[in-house]
């Protein structure tokens, strides 16, 4: 781009509005992380529910502000494109000193492409690689808060750290909290302290990352040339109190609690780039782009993911191909085997049985985006116009393209231009991984596959279509669900018995003897469709046969009528302290909790 910003009014004007419709975005978003620190306060989980929906269509109501704004005083669909070159030169001298640089490029890129056709996505006009640099950006106060333990137990530092917060809710008993820290922490590293060494410190981040109905303390400890990172659960007990939970230390729990599969969390911050530096040093295989989405800012996430895909795109060879597994009847699912993620597209024509359009696919899925996923939905991007190599896909998946949704789908000058497209994390289906599980592992799958449904339940949400298939198996061995064609909310189904034949031979034809109304559930038939395999139904009815009953569906939908908000602990509940010193209270190999030091 040879160009000089010059003076050009017009160009000006649209990079000033531009700027400060995302200025008024970024206003927005942090009054909604200090509206969740008011919220837990006051214990308001529907509150903190309600929030993070909001949440996320407040970025779509600022861009869709601002194109209207470009239209109406600059008609912005008439500017040459020497001009907009120049808004985006001027654009970058705003940037100088900015504490969000990189949101406020993303903010440009989807002001821009509502506006302009595709063929203008490219660096000359958009931010497809970025123009300022985030390194060393640090906010004030700055993002995280040092503490320098003077004696080997870190009593004070812990204490004072978990004060500076602000809460003006009451400990219940912080120093017997504080107390179990130590101990967990003590079995962590083998019963021995470390030696201290002369880089000693505690490094804790500004914010606490609020969700449901819990506050994070994300932080790590520096020994010498040792990082060891550590979150620390922040509830309220029955009185209102608050109480340390437990401590998390080890690598794949941390990394489970910041998963996609789960809501975004609330978190304050001035220079959102500091946090995400931060936390990649606690959990270097996630993405800078996988960070961004876990804070909230989906759409910096999605700006990440792109890049990263251009990027690698470039440095592989390996053609997209269909993904393995039973093809669904709604979704045509394609991955590049490089690529640890999945690209799923509606198909044109949806046959029956299945009740469902195109309209009705992607209301779904917004509703799964702005709902409490519990850890067992998975995430979803969602792309326009993605224009890709066309060489690059594979023979058998380009006819399956151009047979199966060929409205989605446009080729020229080498590309193939997908119009509408989801993306999520790979996962191993969970109908192929039973197949190849030992038996320890397919019953871990399938008490975790039963768990998932429930803690939907719990949610408010019934996965409709429950075979094996549509769920998949985490690299940490959880169960998450993927297919969301046919959810509803639990809420708006009526679950059934199956009522008594009237006489047998009308059991023998295969009809229904009884009315069925659309939201009708009868939890008896899931056996007929999910337990044809002697190991999984064996398996299944050990675990879950409450899940073939419907009254145990309605005790469910009943306390989600009721507006209770159930727990859910994206850890295992054995590391609770609760049910530590519980078990060994009950076994009386330990002191009472309050006289361990």
């Amino acid at each position: 781009m040879m160009l000089t910003a010059g003076q050009n009014p017009t160009a000006r004007g649209i990079a000033s509005a531009i700027m400060q419709g995302f200025e008024k975005h970024y206003r927005i978003f942090r009054a909604c992380a200090r509206d969740a620190k008011a919220l837990f306060e006051e214990a308001d989980w529907h509150g903190i529910h309600q929030l993070v929906k909001d949440r996320i269509q407040f970025y779509d109501d600022r861009v869709t502000e601002v194109v209207d704004q470009l239209h109406g005083e600059f008609h912005a669909e008439e500017v040459d494109d020497e001009t907009w070159q120049q808004v985006k030169l001027i654009y970058i001298g705003l940037l100088n000193d900015h504490k969000q640089p990189e949101l406020a490029e993303t903010f440009f890129n989807s002001v821009f492409c509502r506006i302009m056709h595709r063929t203008y996505f490219h660096n000359d006009f958009i931010f497809f690689r970025p123009a300022t640099s985030t390194e060393y950006l640090e906010s004030d106060p700055p993002s995280y808060r040092c503490y320098y333990p003077h004696d080997p137990t870190m009593h004070e530092p812990l204490r004072q750290m978990l004060l500076d917060f602000g809460w003006t809710r009451p400990f219940a008993d912080l120093e017997r909290d504080i107390r179990r820290v130590r101990q967990r922490v003590l079995r962590f590293l083998g019963g021995k302290r470390p030696k201290p060494e002369a880089n000693h410190q505690v490094q804790v981040l500004t914010s606490p990352f609020y969700r449901n109905k819990a506050a994070y303390v994300v932080g790590k400890v520096i020994n010498g040339y040792r990082e060891y990172p550590f979150v620390i659960p922040v509830l309220h007990d029955e009185e209102g109190r608050l109480y340390l939970d437990t401590i998390l230390l080890e690598e794949a729990y941390i990394n489970v609690l910041f998963s996609l599969n789960r809501a975004y969390f609330l978190v304050d911050m001035e220079v959102p780039s500091a946090y995400v530096r931060f936390l990649s040093s606690i959990m270097p295989t996630k993405s800078p782009g996988d960070l961004y989405t876990m804070i909230g800012l989906q759409k910096q996430g999605k700006t990440s993911f792109y890049r990263d895909l251009y990027y690698h795109l470039h440095h592989s060879r390996d053609n997209f191909i269909v993904a393995p597994g039973i093809p669904g009847m709604v979704m045509l699912v394609f991955m590049l085997p490089s690529f640890p993620y999945v690209f799923k597209l509606i198909k044109d024509v949806i046959p029956p049985p299945k009740e469902v359009d195109r309209a009705t696919v992607k209301a779904k899925y917004l509703l799964v985006k702005q709902h409490d996923r519990v850890g067992r939905m998975a995430d979803t991007l969602e792309f326009s116009d993605v224009a890709l190599p066309v060489d690059r896909f594979d023979p058998a998946l380009l006819e399956q393209l151009r047979e199966l949704a060929p409205s989605q789908i446009e080729e020229e000058d080498g590309e193939l231009v997908i119009k509408h497209l989801y993306v999520e994390q790979r996962m191993i289906p969970l109908n192929l991984y039973l197949d190849r599980a030992t038996e320890a592992e397919a019953e871990h799958a399938v008490i975790e596959y039963g768990d998932a449904i429930r803690e939907l339940a719990s949610a408010n949400i019934f996965p409709g279509d429950m075979l094996w298939k549509n769920f998949g198996v985490t690299r940490y061995h959880y169960v998450v669900f993927y297919d969301y064609d046919e959810i509803e909310y639990l809420t708006d189904c009526n679950f059934r018995r199956i009522p008594p034949c009237p006489y047998p031979e009308m059991e023998m034809s295969g009809e229904v003897w009884y009315p069925v109304a659309k939201n009708d559930i009868f939890p008896e038939e899931f056996e007929t469709f999910l337990l044809g395999s002697p190991r999984v139904r064996s398996l299944f009815m050990k675990h879950h046969p409450d899940l073939l009953d419907a009254d145990a569906w309605k005790q469910i939908q009943e306390k989600v009528h009721a507006g209770i908000v159930v727990d859910f602990f994206p850890y295992p509940e054995e590391l609770r302290f609760c049910n530590i010193y519980r078990r060994r209270d009950r076994a009386g190999n330990a002191a009472p909790a309050a006289a361990i030091g």
